[in-house]
């Protein structure tokens, strides 16, 4: 509440976020109108005391001096503000189970926008700086939406095995912090969603405790909807385009904000570099240990293993953001020059325009699904819908580079994964990718890509990629070959229109920072190709020949001018191909 400092006994709240230089927090969420809240209340000291701490009323005391004035008794006045069940009876010796003593009243979740928007919200002028704060207000509440109509669960019944919408919403306590925890302070925007795990149950209105796990669950698909809204409200407000750019070589790539010089990332991170040191020494124990390199899965852990080993101490300094923003903009200046700081916003309109002039934001549902599946199936092997939702949300944000997606867009694209493309796998609601509907088994398809999700030696998601861009380029070779031949073949994909959509691997040139957009035509791909097209002129030389002898059977029709046959694959002049009308291509 107090940006991560330490307050003096006795200091007011407000007062102690004023010397903080951290605004105060406010309350979000649905659930606050039966709790007698507004949205974007200031949080108060005693309110975050009783809701967060006690699990109470945030106005209970008025309530107990109202029921005593009403003869109450004094326990009855306090059972009268408890919001289900009481923290007391977690407290009690008598319980058996460790977990059940200590009382879990809320968990936090954090959004934090990509470096470059770190950068740019630092170093630029006030005006883009409220832009974007502006931006992160609105993409918090957004996906805090999102969580609260169509994730948060209640729990009922013995042992909380019974799950249920809440009725109203959830309650959040909000507050923004502005510097990272690094031993020099670096700008970090981000903002704490405490969430109450207090809510009511619809069937009779009554207080219970959230279902942590089914949050928890989609937590990775929030953070991906997060930065999408993210995205979108920058390129709207200010007119800027994200491009991607991979951190880690074979690990997926982070939209960033394009125009704005990549040295500054790693001037603001300067917390992961920290991380980046410790991390070789813990990789290279879980290799002599476990016999193998580290998962993406296990990689985490490590990261996180060394986050908290290079934890540095809070600061003690107390300074207001303005402060702050001159001292981090007198650090990048001193670092990298004036003029690479005073033209951010120059530079990131110019590339902007430059990112729209080449990609067409246009998404292609039938391709989206392709690649998503593929992504998750390489990744995790067996899988569940919310890994889906997360992946088709990154593809999403890839392919219109902040531009507006259409509402549903992402569960459209899920859903028609799940319909074509995958096949139910063991117990509960877990699935995996349907080889058989993903690629037939009459082509070569098969034998190209099992090699490539068994190949251990290169990354995981670059073999990921790969596959992605080996179904993508049969999905577009299947396409060919229809418009080409007059029936469809066995094997084509119904997709609602073309566009060239589909995400690529990327790499970074080491010695100039650029990013450069690797090719999707790898060994693998261009065989895929190759097979393809040759099916594609086998057919359609099949449809001509059949066409021909239909002509030598049945007589030759009569014509105003005779017209020479052209022969296969070749097209007449002042001829133009039109491929069949599609309903597709969302914008």
């Amino acid at each position: 509440m107090v940006g991560d400092g330490h307050r003096l006994a006795g200091t007011p709240l407000r007062a102690a976020q004023d010397e903080a230089g951290v605004p105060p927090g406010v309350w979000k969420g649905g659930g606050l109108a039966a709790l007698g809240l507004t949205a974007g209340d200031v949080v108060s000291e005693r309110q975050a005391e009783l809701l967060l701490g006690e699990g109470r009323h945030p106005d209970a005391d008025r309530i107990e001096r109202e029921l005593l004035a009403q003869g109450k008794s004094a326990a009855q006045a306090r059972r009268a503000t408890v919001l289900g069940r009481p923290i007391e009876r977690n407290r009690s010796p008598k319980t058996d189970k460790a977990k059940e003593r200590t009382p879990w009243l809320a968990f936090d979740l954090v959004f934090r926008p990509p470096p470059t928007a770190h950068i740019a919200w630092a170093l630029m002028d006030d005006e883009h700086r409220r832009v974007l704060e502006l931006c992160d207000d609105i993409a918090r509440d957004k996906t805090l939406a999102w969580l609260e109509e169509s994730v948060a669960q209640i729990r009922s019944k013995a042992g909380g095995k019974q799950r249920a919408r809440v009725k109203d919403g959830l309650i959040v306590a909000v507050f923004r912090h502005y510097e990272s925890r690094a031993t020099e302070s670096r700008p970090l925007l981000h903002a704490h969603a405490v969430v109450s795990i207090r809510a009511r149950r619809p069937h009779d209105g009554k207080w219970g405790n959230l279902s942590a796990d089914s949050l928890m669950t989609h937590i990775v698909a929030a953070d991906t909807l997060y930065i999408l809204y993210f995205m979108e409200e920058v390129s709207a407000r200010l007119g800027w385009a994200w491009e991607p750019r991979e951190v880690t070589p074979g690990r997926r790539p982070v939209m960033e904000i394009a125009g704005i010089d990549r040295r500054l990332i790693g001037w603001q991170s300067t917390r992961r570099q920290q991380i980046e040191d410790a991390l070789p020494v813990l990789t290279a124990r879980y290799e002599e240990k476990q016999g193998h390199a580290p998962g993406e899965k296990a990689g985490y852990a490590l990261a996180c293993q060394a986050a908290d080993q290079t934890r540095p101490p809070k600061r003690t300094e107390l300074l207001s953001l303005t402060e702050l923003r001159t001292r981090w903009r007198a650090s990048a200046i001193r670092a990298y020059g004036a003029d690479v700081v005073d033209r951010l916003a120059e530079r990131a309109r110019a590339a902007a325009a430059a990112v729209w002039a080449r990609v067409r934001p246009v998404v292609d549902l039938a391709l989206a699904a392709v690649d998503v599946v593929a992504v998750v199936y390489v990744m995790r092997g067996a899988f569940a819908r919310h890994h889906l939702l997360a992946e088709a949300r990154r593809h999403l944000a890839y392919v219109l580079r902040g531009r507006p997606h259409e509402p549903g867009l992402d569960e459209r694209i899920v859903q028609t994964a799940v319909d074509d493309h995958t096949r139910p796998v063991g117990r509960g609601r877990r699935m995996t990718a349907d080889l058989r509907a993903l690629y037939p088994s009459d082509t070569e398809d098969q034998a190209v890509l099992r090699p490539l999700t068994r190949k251990r030696s290169a990354p995981q998601y670059e073999r990921a990629r790969l596959a992605a861009d080996a179904l993508a380029a049969r999905v577009r070779a299947a396409r060919r070959a229809e418009r080409l031949g007059s029936r469809r073949l066995p094997y084509a994909v119904a997709v609602p229109a073309a566009s060239r959509s589909h995400p690529g691997p990327f790499r970074t040139d080491r010695k100039d920072g650029r990013l450069l957009e690797a090719e999707t035509g790898v060994a693998t791909v261009e065989q895929t190709r190759q097979t393809m097209e040759a099916a594609a002129a086998k057919v359609a030389a099949t449809v001509q020949d059949s066409k021909r002898a239909r002509a030598l059977a049945h007589g030759p029709r009569p014509q105003s001018a005779p017209a020479a046959t052209p022969p296969p694959h070749t097209q007449q002049p002042g001829v133009q191909h039109t491929p069949g009308r599609s309903s597709g291509g969302v914008a």
